[in-house]
């Protein structure tokens, strides 16, 4: 047995100057026979808030080394610290080849080590670290070596030994306080005792709040013994965490270690580990059969055939949102999996997951929009992850969940759906799901001409090319545009959304090549290219034509091209404009068999401010002229050219009263017009008559008669008083006289 005094600790050899403290958790100390009188109000008033009292080396002390004075010290230290309403606990300085591992703790319990939940006492501590005797032999008994002449693996059955004999008597695993560069040297990377509490002794050189490097297996520790010269007396030591768990810690819940919640612990790295030590007992009575254990960050389920699983963080305070194990969710059936997009983690539900990412926060996806989600790549896909947890209420049943780029609606009887991009704007400006298209009945298809994309609605659909913008169209405007190819076909894609507010209740749509109107009771039609700007210069809707009738049809004469008007028509041939017909000018040209007839094509639009109030319209070969009360007739060829020598409808004809009338002697023609008339032949030519000339010439049987058909116009005198006329026979003057050759 040695003969030398109560050991120190390995690292109060080491030393740090000043009194700082670290910024963080609850302050407290270590003492031993070294600080004999400890004024522990005074430490209490310093901010201690626990102790720990040196009771036993080996198997010892202090049974065998002074024993009235160290088992003196140790009670009044132990019970001092207490009376200021300190936590206190006990430690033992490790002896490991003086005897075995059971034979010390036994030792340790006996001797003022053992633990009760009482609330204030903390767990046992096993001090092991440098062997103060190394090379010495004392009273016959060679210590060893720094690692007391064992080897790695020799000690860490040690400390098993000493530890499974601690909770078979106490209750408690103990605490293990060491430094790490000797645990590294002595027993390495020894794996097992990671469930453990770790206490480290490492002193910085100046004011810090890290501990330093851990031993191998430990990835936090619960005390950081920070300095041996102060602020405290002995050493000063800080916890891990807030005065709360400092409690739970001394309160000592214990974990079954062979029932399932106690293997997913220790699988978690027990006390050491994410989840830290238990703060209940194990919890049963959950549905399906389930219990539950809680720890200082977190809790294990377990359920029959689904196994026991941890929660913690973000995660677990999602998944308490929707009502543990009893909400949307049901129980964990995966710890939680990170390494995703972003320093993302996930953990797997029996009915969902939910994410988690740095700077967004964890939520949980279910049902049809988790499928959908999935589908379109999950966190990795265009939507990335969720911002929110699945929303209810919306029209019709439906929910929805939002997403970093975009959301999946859902609704029943439809399905779930994304919108992210221009086209999820164009649908927000329309009122979502309450909106004109209603809910997403496809996720956004792409393949489009130009690089365009376009997605399904209840009630129309959105399209989207780059430089274009996204906009939708529905209803007749829709099937309209459908029937002239959609963005492939003559209109291209939309421009704008529909408009209403036009005359009659009607609304119309820009596309890029033109626009598609409707109205109530007409229905909907486009309008393109010089039809449209044609109409356009008529007022569109609200003009002369109003709404388009028919789309553009074409395939006429010429190549032509005509669109039907609520009141007219417009026509179009290739090199030259387009011009619209309307009212009794077109009547006029179709009884004449519009573009495929005499006439041709229009080359004008209707021209009025005519003599008492009329309107003429040129076309290809001709014209035809409307007056009020008197109606619209044409005029083409010989007989136009001979009634415009004569001043038109301004002359002295008038307007024309007929339109041309063939099938006269020689294959003659004429036309009537408000004063007279205009008789064409072949080989003659076309001319007028009138007044008592024309009346003479009437009553000798026209053409038909002696006279024939007429050669010239009236000629007369400058007064215009007396007027003949030749005719192919002779001649008729405005007095009756009448001469046949």
């Amino acid at each position: 047995m040695p003969a030398a005094g109560p050991t120190t600790l390995g690292t109060e050899s080491l030393t740090t100057e000043g009194t700082w403290r670290p910024t963080f958790g609850v302050q407290g100390l270590d003492v031993s026979s070294h600080q004999p009188s400890v004024d522990w109000q005074q430490q209490w008033n310093m901010g201690a808030r626990f102790a720990y009292v040196k009771a036993t080396e080996g198997n010892y002390y202090p049974t065998e080394m002074d024993n009235p004075v160290y088992k003196e010290t140790f009670d009044s230290q132990y019970a001092g610290s207490r009376s200021v309403g300190m936590f206190r606990g006990a430690y033992h300085f490790a002896v490991p080849n003086w005897s075995s591992g059971a034979d010390q703790a036994r030792y340790f319990v006996q001797n003022g080590g053992g633990w009760s939940a009482d609330g204030y006492t903390l767990p046992p501590v096993l001090d092991f670290e440098f062997n103060p005797y190394a090379g010495r032999t004392i009273s016959g008994f060679y210590f060893g070596d720094t690692c007391y002449g064992m080897s790695a693996a020799n000690l860490a059955s040690w400390v098993r030994d000493f530890g499974n004999t601690m909770l078979s008597l106490t209750g408690r695993l103990p605490v293990i306080y060491t430094n790490t560069s000797w645990w590294n040297e002595c027993l390495g990377n020894v794996t097992g005792l990671g469930n453990y509490p770790l206490w480290v002794a490492n002193y910085p050189d100046g004011p810090s709040n890290d501990a330093g490097p851990l031993p191998a297996g430990w990835s936090t520790t619960s005390i950081w013994q920070y300095s041996s010269t102060g602020p405290f007396e002995g050493d000063s030591n800080v916890w891990n965490g807030d005065y709360a768990a400092l409690q739970r810690f001394a309160s000592g819940y214990t974990v079954n270690p062979l029932g399932s919640i106690g293997m997913a612990w220790t699988a978690q790295g027990g006390g050491s580990g994410k989840l830290g030590w238990p703060v209940t007992g194990e919890v049963c009575g959950l549905i399906n059969g389930g219990c539950y254990q809680g720890f200082q960050n977190g809790t294990i389920h377990y359920a029959p055939g689904i196994g026991a699983y941890a929660t913690w963080g973000g995660i677990r305070a999602a998944w308490g949102k929707l009502g543990y194990e009893k909400g949307k969710l049901g129980y964990p059936v995966t710890n939680e999996i990170c390494g995703l997009t972003g320093g993302g983690c996930y953990q797997g539900f029996q009915n969902g997951t939910i994410h988690y990412a740095p700077g967004i926060g964890a939520y949980a996806t279910w049902g049809g929009i988790r499928t959908a989600w999935g589908k379109l790549g999950y966190e990795n896909g265009k939507l990335g992850y969720p911002v929110t947890n699945e929303i209810c209420g919306l029209a019709d049943g439906g929910c929805y969940q939002g997403f970093q780029n975009g959301t999946i609606h859902y609704a029943p009887g439809i399905g779930a759906y994304a919108t992210w991009g221009g086209i999820r704007t164009a649908w927000a400006n329309l009122g979502f799901e309450g909106g004109k298209l209603g809910y997403p009945v496809t996720n956004e298809i792409c393949g489009l001409v130009n690089g365009g994309c376009y997605q399904g609605f209840q009630n129309g659909t959105i399209h989207y090319a780059p430089g274009i913008g996204a906009y939708a169209t529905w209803g007749g405007i829709r099937t309209a545009w459908g029937k002239l190819g959609f963005e492939g076909g003559k209109l291209g894609y939309p421009v704008t959304n529909e408009i209403c507010g036009l005359v009659n209740g009607g609304c119309y749509q820009g596309f890029q090549n033109g626009t598609i109107h409707y109205a109530p009771g007409i229905g909907a039609y486009a309008t393109s290219g010089p039809v449209r700007t044609t109409w356009g210069s008529f007022g569109y809707e609200g003009g002369q034509l109003g709404y388009p009738v028919t789309n553009e049809i074409c395939g006429l004469a010429g190549g032509g091209c005509y669109q039907g008007f609520q009141n007219g028509a417009i026509h179009y041939i290739p090199g030259s404009s387009a011009y619209a017909t309307w009212g009794g000018i077109r009547t006029a040209w179709g009884k004449l068999g519009y573009e495929g007839g005499k006439l041709g094509y229009p080359l004008t639009n209707e021209i009025c401010g005519l003599v008492n109030g009329g309107c003429y319209q040129g076309f290809q070969n001709g014209t035809i002229h409307y007056s009020p009360g008197i109606g619209a007739y044409a005029t083409t060829g010989a007989i136009r050219t001979s009634w415009g020598s004569l001043g038109y409808e301004k002359g002295r004809l008038g307007y024309p009263v007929t339109n041309e009338i063939c099938g006269l002697a020689s294959g003659g023609c004429y036309q009537g017009f408000q004063n007279g008339t205009i008789h064409y032949a072949p080989g003659i030519g076309a001319y007028a008559t009138w007044g008592a000339i024309r009346a003479t010439w009437g009553s000798l049987g026209y053409e038909n008669g002696k006279l024939g058909y007429p050669v010239e116009n009236p000629r007369c005198d400058a007064t215009g008083a007396s007027c003949t006329q030749k005719f192919q026979h002779g001649s008729v003057s405005d007095t009756g006289t009448v001469s046949i050759r």
